[in-house]
């Protein structure tokens, strides 16, 4: 007995409970594969951007570049942008103090580093969510089709294995879908949540170590005013 027709001769509601597994499946690999092509090109354009920024380049002419050939997935560019922005736009005031200038280019490299976050977590709680409650939907499906099973052996008059058989076969597949759903997304998740912390130190030390230039240059030009 193949498992298409165990599918196609189980009752409605286990049929129902299998497509919505397919359907969480099918979504969950679909997320899976973005969230894994998104997570690797950020780390890769993270890691050229902090190239350009530690090469000795002129943060305005860094500036420039990025303002006028900007990376979507590039967070810690994001974080430069609006920090140096930020930044250029208080110091334009020649009695700015130095403090109100630092703490407005972090706040604007906060709210940055706010919407990275948002962004690299988006689709991660569903992932979390098909991992968690996949397994009980199958489980579901399988109590129904077993419940099915014994209903029907009710009505016969001898009961052995093979009038049984079938009906827990069809039950237990709902499971296993729910396992199959589950299993790579629970994989993906805690993959991908590392991934993101990873992510988000490095975008707090670049933060920290880019307010120390700002903070410098500031200053500097403060004792020298």
């Amino acid at each position: 007995m193949s498992i298409w027709s165990l599918i196609a001769g189980a009752s409605w509601i286990v049929q129902l409970v299998m497509l919505v597994l397919l359907m969480a499946s099918i979504v969950s690999w679909v997320m899976i594969l973005q969230r894994g092509f998104l997570l690797s090109n950020t780390k890769r354009s993270a890691i050229a951007f902090e190239d350009r920024f530690w090469s000795g380049m002129d943060l305005s002419k860094l500036f420039r570049q990025v303002t006028n050939e900007p990376d979507p997935d590039n967070g810690m560019e994001h974080l430069f942008r609006a920090g140096f922005k930020e930044f250029t736009r208080l110091r334009q005031d020649s009695n700015a103090d130095p403090d109100a200038v630092m703490e407005g280019t972090q706040r604007a490299m906060r709210v940055a580093l706010a919407r990275e976050q948002e962004r690299l977590e988006q689709n991660l709680p569903f992932l979390a969510t098909v991992g968690s409650i996949s397994p009980y939907i199958g489980l579901f499906g399988t109590v129904i089709g077993i419940m099915n099973s014994f209903r029907g052996l009710a009505n016969q008059t001898q009961a052995t294995l093979a009038t049984v058989a079938p009906g827990i076969s069809e039950a237990l597949v709902a499971t296993a879908m729910g396992l199959l759903a589950a299993i790579p997304a629970v994989v993906a998740y805690n993959k991908y949540s590392a991934k993101v912390d990873q992510l988000l130190n490095s975008y707090d030390t670049f933060s920290d170590e880019f307010s120390s230039i700002l903070h410098r240059k500031v200053h500097t030009r403060s004792r020298q005013g």
